[in-house]
């Protein structure tokens, strides 16, 4: 696969991977098989597609329709600590630090460090799971406190 540059898909982009993905979810609510045929009408091809393909295909059409830019990652990917700095939101000595104290797994190539895209993700949603925990912690202490009206 070729990788081509990311950007924010154009206002045409948007409207028809809107009007598709309205079309798509209403097909995938009807769907009894696990691979159906889709047909290109434009080759008059059919092909076989896993459901979970097209349920993929769906979530882009919706991200892209949002006018947002979309890139595709396979999950067992393994990335620098650079990327995964950025994934997460924080420095690279940062990340070094947490793969380090073994807060998140990695292997070694070399003298790199290499972590799977899968375990950045998983701690970077402990993080905001974590996150939204303490903020309704905080205000739950300052209703109490008197300090936040509802």
């Amino acid at each position: 696969m070729e990788l081509i540059d990311i950007k924010k898909p154009s206002k045409e982009e948007q409207r028809a991977a809107l009007e598709s993905y309205n079309a798509l979810a209403a097909s995938l609510a009807q769907l009894r098989s696990e691979n159906p045929e889709i047909e290109i009408e434009e080759t008059e091809e059919k092909i076989r597609i896993p459901k979970s393909a097209l349920l993929l295909l769906a979530g882009i059409l919706k991200e892209i329709g949002k006018g947002r830019p979309i890139s595709i990652v396979p999950v067992a990917t393994e990335i620098t600590t650079q990327a995964a700095a950025e994934i997460i939101g924080c420095s690279r000595p940062h990340l070094v630090k947490l793969l380090e104290d073994g807060v998140i797994d990695f292997t070694k190539v070399g003298k790199h460090r290499r972590i799977k895209y899968e375990d950045v993700v998983k701690y970077k949603k402990e993080i905001k799971s974590r996150q939204k925990r303490l903020i309704g912690e905080i205000m739950e202490s300052d209703e109490e406190a008197g300090l936040y009206d509802t």
